[in-house]
Order: C-alpha cells, then sequence, then structure tokens
C-alpha cells in the first residue's frame, strides 16, 4: 500500500497552475486556456470544477457561505443570535482554500488589488444580507440587523485576510475567526454575550 501524499485532484492541480500563471504573467494575462494547458487538462474539465478564473480563487469559500445562506434561511432555532454565531463559527471550521489565501497574500504580485476587493465586497455582501434577514425574523429591528449583519460579514472577510497573512499553513482559521466574532459581538446587544453561555438571543 502506498504511503505519503495523496495524489492531487484534478480540481487541485488546476488550482495550482492557475496560482502559477497568475503570479508568472498576472490575473489579467492568464487566459482559461492558459490555464488548462499547464494543468494538462481539457478546457470542459475545467468548467466541471469552475465557472471562471476567479472562481479558482473563490469557489472554496463560495460553497461554505452557500451552505451558510442555506442554513440560516432554513433555522427555525428560537435563539437567533445564537443560530447566526454557530453558522458563522461553522463557516471556518476546517477551511483551507489555499489558492485563496495566496491571492490575498500575492494579490500586488498577481494583479489582483481591484479584483480582490471587488470580489471580497460581493462575499461580505451575501452573508450580511443572509445574516441580517435571519435576525429580522426573530425580531431585531431592520437598523440593528443590519448593523450586525454587515459586522460578522466583515469578521469573516477579516479573519480570513488576517489567516492568509499570518501563514494560512501554519494553523487553522478557526481561532482567528473566533476573535473577530467577539469583535462582532457587540452589535448583537446582550444576546452576543449570552448566546455563547446559551442564554436568551434577543433583548
Amino acid at each position: 500500500m502506498s504511503t505519503g501524499r495523496p495524489r492531487a485532484t484534478s480540481r487541485d492541480t488546476i488550482a495550482e497552475a492557475a496560482c502559477e500563471l497568475f503570479l508568472e504573467q498576472g490575473f489579467a494575462g492568464t487566459t482559461v486556456a492558459d490555464i488548462t494547458r499547464r494543468a494538462g487538462v481539457s478546457r470542459s474539465s475545467f468548467f466541471n470544477y469552475f465557472t471562471s478564473k476567479s472562481d479558482v480563487l473563490w469557489a472554496g469559500l463560495d460553497s461554505r457561505i452557500a451552505a451558510l445562506v442555506e442554513r440560516l434561511a432554513n433555522d427555525a432555532v428560537a435563539d437567533a443570535v445564537a443560530s447566526v454565531t454557530a453558522a458563522v463559527r461553522d463557516l471556518g471550521a476546517g477551511f483551507a482554500p489555499d489558492s485563496l489565501a495566496l491571492a490575498i497574500v500575492h494579490a500586488e504580485a498577481m494583479g489582483l488589488g481591484d479584483e480582490i476587493e471587488r470580489e471580497a465586497a460581493l462575499r461580505r455582501s451575501r452573508i450580511a444580507v443572509a445574516i441580517a434577514h435571519r435576525l429580522r425574523v426573530a425580531g431585531m429591528s431592520t437598523l440593528r440587523a443590519e448593523v450586525a449583519g454587515a459586522a460578522h460579514a466583515g469578521a469573516v472577510l477579516a479573519a480570513i485576510e488576517a489567516w492568509a497573512h499570518a501563514g494560512a499553513g501554519g494553523g487553522p482559521v478557526a481561532p482567528i475567526l473566533e476573535e473577530a466574532l467577539d469583535a462582532a459581538a457587540v452589535t448583537l446587544g446582550d444576546g452576543g454575550a449570552t448566546s455563547r453561555s446559551g442564554g436568551s438571543a434577543l433583548p
């Protein structure tokens, strides 16, 4: 039986090839054809895994955001604050999108300055909308819900950026995300403080 590093999947191979090319010739100067040629896969193989070259960087996070949105939309737990906190915390569990971390750290070298900011803003918005809706449904005022949603969405992206710059391979994102959630918890009022110990969610 063979041992050692697991064989890379086609998805991993494509992502690695894309990141190499983004570093070598910039994001704008790299085409899907360049990526498939470097990875040694067909164009159809690329589109089996990714919708665009930008998706190579964001697909791992996007799948987690989609799960968070669905979870919050269908969660009937009475304690909305605890529900939101748990959903955001779980987003970071086992989080390891190496291509996104590499892009964050080497954004300038890859020519990704504007691109990565624009794409990050879209992810913040998706998370914020889902959280704000969950809190409004539970009875929180629209203003407070919007502020809490924005704060927690910002916490997610800030934690990922801090994790990437700290050396993403050196440890999990979860402890950094937990620290960011502590900072955002004030937007939830008393519920943010008590949700961690099982208390009521909304004043």
